[in-house]
């Protein structure tokens, strides 16, 4: 009897493993009350976790406290030293917290669907060694703390353009010219960031590079927060809204290109958002490692690997894993610890795991 199945359906068929690992364009209408109720148990861990972080620290202030002060408004409050220490310091570093959170666990997701690889983090194409450089630039030249906030978004902007200019130029396949290209110009910023720390005054200037490279919250400001929230906003809501697109990424080329997907243009949206967002958030936190790389990972063993589900709960996920590290950061010990060295605790072992089994994801 003739077979009368689909031959691309078949296709499909043979390579769900692959789409399964990265990306399943496929619902699972069974599951749905499932992971809504673990999207419900995220959200309320977030709420938590939000209000908590304004009540640790050196300095108490009561739940009751608490709502009251912030029911007054930012504008409204008293002025003592209790509204002080709520809406002029922590208020900045938790949003700070949030909003650097949220970014870089979504940048980390979008950069490990488009190159098929959840080993992949968003320095990858340079974002961070970029910013990092600026701001190291920045401090050399006595710029001050807005100019070093400048420096750092605008080189890792420019780090992220020149490797994907390079790549652009190669003759090797899309994908392998954009990894090399960013290891390269990761590489060379890094050189010219360690020759600025050569050059620095070894009693000022040395030292403050050196804490900012570690990445910290301390001295984070209103206008931080302001300056973090317009470019990563921006750069959120396209991967948001693109998320099932980023889907078929996750296949084989011809694939996507079958189902009508313009794959270069989509790369690029997605580089684009991912580097915005990366770069504000080196620019105000400095360099922290690993939280593109552990969140989205700890995400798809939780909710699964639709893109869908993986980039609202990369975005809750990231953002009250950040507040939670700034929490222990700011409470663990007298002077606090960067939050570049506690994230780094968390993510080599999991990196570790992540070599041990090749890179799969075996929960769902």
């Amino acid at each position: 009897m003739q077979d009368t199945r689909s031959p691309d359906l078949d296709g499909i068929r043979a390579e769900e493993p692959a789409g399964r690992r990265f990306g399943s364009i496929s619902g699972d209408v069974s599951g749905e009350g499932r992971y809504a109720l673990r999207f419900l148990i995220l959200i309320i861990l977030f709420v938590l976790v939000f209000f908590g972080s304004f009540v640790l620290g050196r300095y108490s202030v009561s739940v009751s406290e608490l709502f009251r002060i912030l029911s007054k408004g930012p504008f409204l409050h008293s002025g003592d030293i209790q509204d002080a220490v709520v809406w002029n310091i922590r208020m900045p570093r938790i949003l700070c917290a949030m909003l650097v959170g949220a970014a870089l666990s979504t940048a980390g997701a979008s950069y490990q669907g488009m190159f098929r690889n959840p080993m992949v983090s968003p320095d990858l194409l340079g974002a961070s060694t970029g910013a990092g450089f600026g701001a190291a630039m920045a401090i050399l030249l006595s710029l001050g703390y807005v100019g070093i906030m400048v420096c750092a978004f605008s080189f890792g902007l420019l780090a992220v353009f020149l490797a994907y200019m390079v790549s652009r130029m190669s003759r090797l396949e899309s994908t392998l010219s954009m990894v090399l290209s960013g290891v390269m110009i990761s590489s060379l910023f890094s050189a010219c960031t360690s020759f600025v720390k050569l050059v620095a005054d070894t009693e000022d200037q040395l030292p403050a590079i050196t804490y900012w490279l570690m990445g910290s919250l301390t001295s984070v400001k209103n206008v931080d927060a302001i300056f973090a929230f317009v470019p990563i906003i921006i750069g959120l809501i396209p991967i948001l809204l693109l998320r099932w697109r980023i889907n078929l990424l996750t296949v084989s080329e011809a694939e996507a290109k079958a189902m009508g997907l313009n794959t270069e243009q989509l790369r690029l949206i997605v580089i684009i958002c991912a580097t915005l967002i990366t770069s504000a958030s080196v620019a105000v936190s400095g360099m922290i490692g690993w939280v593109g790389l552990v969140i989205p990972h700890f995400c798809r063993l939780i909710y699964g690997y639709d893109y869908r589900r993986l980039v609202p709960a990369s975005i809750l996920m990231g953002a009250t894993f950040l507040m939670i590290v700034d929490d222990v950061s700011r409470c663990i010990t007298t002077s606090e610890i960067p939050l570049g060295i506690l994230t780094s605790f968390i993510g080599a072992p999991v990196f570790i795991y992540l070599i041990l089994t090749g890179g799969e994801d075996r929960g769902r």
